[in-house]
């Protein structure tokens, strides 16, 4: 039954990040639209709102790193870095929000905490937090892929009597740490960029490590104002360089084997690829890395010797080489100093793999063997539940009262990584399967967005209402996924959240598709051509007449 104060549109828009407003102007602006959005943060920005700890930063170049749909925008704007820190990120999506008067459609400050299929009609109601009701024929999630923060996996948070900071969710307010003992859980990116900043001005700073990550330099370096003169008048080229490169960005250098070369000529690419930054070592290097262990091996080595090189303590520097898993298996962190940052005196650093965290306390955290750290600031960068997490929190329920959490009891099922079955008119952007944070995101975002929006035209010009895709299409899409990521070193790593194996009892099943992004945009297109293959398409239910 629909409430009095019900309100019906076209679109339904969750998330003011790159996707969100992408969709709001997709939906509202270019096709006229009537599109209501939902924000639960008090602003746009998306992860960018979010997450604003010391030293929060993007790792792919801002000239990659940004939208493509308008090239006034992509001129006009001028990044001040060659990877830009939270505060100027932000900055760009508040300057796209009042460009294109994207505001207005948003309902800040509001959570959606269900999604339920009405049959009948074809329709879906959105439930907030503040108890309102809202219909729609279509929904675009841009809820994210890393946006709800993992749970502690120890007991005691709430017993602590200083200060509990989750990187993920950090104070808009300043934070200082002068003086104080700061006590940081978690070495992955976000980890990595805040001990950086973190450790120059606490009085002590205790990092508690599990698992060491294979972090490289970013290099990055203020924006030379002859590089972004080139780069905007052949903008064109170098976004159709993106899109038809594996990551999205147009690295060009990659060899094929790092074992068809001599070991000199390898430690040349590598140290080429190191001191060049970004993610060139993972994905420019050599074109073996994720496929052969040997040849992975060779790279993990070299990592493991720079981080020598670069750590005074000989027992420190071990503690942070990592073993036991390949490298480029779990995301590689990108970092500028991390590594000098356990060079400073005020710096310590514990081992809480073989020594686990057993509970927090009142007063710190304390290991299992009975050490008790004491700390006045807690800093929490334990993760996200990766990718599942934000479209499970929505609580969908599809046709026949089936819950997503119930299709996706053994893992996501989704076709292209956009929809599932069951689900219809509901567009996951960048969801599970789907190439996401192996692709340049704003990038990945306007390819989904656009997929949508012109499946959408393609019902509308037929006097169609829905689309939904075929259990067997989704099937077949899932097994493709894990046959890609089986002929990977990926199921290697034990706690990659490319796997879901960060998160305990959380099904273990690939979140990626790995195939990269050509090979993606290229199925897509064959959807397409095909009439929507994979999809059925119907109108909506007409009720009987009494």
């Amino acid at each position: 039954m629909v409430s009095s104060g019900t309100t019906t549109h076209d679109a339904l828009v969750v998330g003011a990040g790159f996707a969100g407003l992408y969709a709001v102007h997709a939906l509202r602006n270019q096709r006229n639209l009537d599109v209501v959005a939902f924000e639960a943060g008090h602003g746009v920005g998306g992860t960018w709102y979010w997450n604003r700890y010391p030293g929060a930063r993007v790792d792919i170049e801002s000239v990659h790193y940004s939208y493509s749909f308008d090239d006034e925008l992509q001129q006009e704007w001028h990044w001040s870095e060659r990877f830009p820190a939270q505060p100027e990120i932000l900055s760009y999506l508040e300057h796209v929000a009042d460009r294109y008067d994207l505001r207005r459609s948003f309902r800040f400050g509001t959570r959606i905490v269900a999604l339920d299929w009405e049959d009948a009609e074809s329709l879906w109601t959105a439930t907030t937090d503040r108890g309102e009701t809202h219909r729609a024929r279509w929904v675009f999630s841009g809820a994210g892929t890393l946006s709800v923060p993992k749970k502690p996996e120890f007991p005691g948070v709430d017993e602590f009597a200083g200060e509990v900071l989750l990187t993920g969710n950090w104070p808009h307010e300043p934070v200082s740490f002068e003086g104080k003992r700061v006590g940081i859980i978690g070495v992955g990116s976000s980890g990595i960029q805040a001990i950086s900043e973190i450790a120059k001005t606490a009085g002590r700073l205790t990092v508690l490590q599990r698992t060491p990550n294979y972090a490289t330099p970013i290099g990055n370096y203020p924006t030379d104002p002859r590089e972004e003169a080139a780069e905007k008048a052949g903008y064109a080229a170098i976004r159709d360089a993106s899109r038809n490169h594996f990551l999205g960005v147009p690295y060009s250098d990659v060899q094929p084997s790092a074992l068809a070369v001599s070991p000199e000529q390898r430690r040349e690419v590598f140290d080429d690829r190191w001191n060049r930054g970004g993610f060139r070592l993972f994905i420019d290097s050599f074109g073996d890395i994720l496929f052969d262990k040997a040849a992975n091996d060779t790279l993990a080595a070299y990592v493991r010797d720079r981080i020598r090189e670069r750590v005074h303590d000989p027992a420190t520097a071990e503690l942070l080489a990592p073993e036991g898993y390949p490298y480029g298996t779990k995301r590689p962190p990108l970092e500028t100093d991390y590594y000098e940052a356990y060079n400073r005196p005020n710096v310590e650093l514990v081992d809480v793999k073989a020594n686990p965290v057993a509970a927090v306390t009142e007063t710190g955290v304390r290991l299992a063997d009975g050490t008790e750290h004491a700390f006045d600031v807690l800093v929490l960068a334990t993760g996200f539940d990766a990718c599942t997490g934000p479209l499970l929190a929505l609580n969908i329920t599809g046709r026949d009262g089936r819950r997503l959490a119930e299709h996706w009891s053994d893992g996501p099922q989704t076709y292209l990584g956009l929809m599932a079955a069951g689900f219809p008119n509901l567009f996951m952007i960048t969801g599970p399967q789907s190439p996401s944070v192996l692709y340049n995101m704003p990038l990945a975002i306007e390819d989904h967005v656009d997929f949508a929006a012109a499946a959408i035209d393609h019902l509308r010009a037929r006097g169609l209402d829905v689309i939904e895709p075929a259990a067997e299409a989704e099937r077949e899409w899932v097994a493709h996924t894990e046959e890609l990521a089986n002929a990977t070193l990926l199921p290697q790593s034990p706690t990659s959240w490319y796997l879901g194996a960060n998160i305990p009892g959380k099904p273990r099943r690939v979140l990626v598709y790995l195939g990269g992004a050509p090979a993606y945009r290229a199925k897509c297109d064959e959807v397409v051509a095909a009439g929507y293959e994979g999809f059925t398409l119907s109108a909506r239910r007409v009720p009987a007449q009494a």
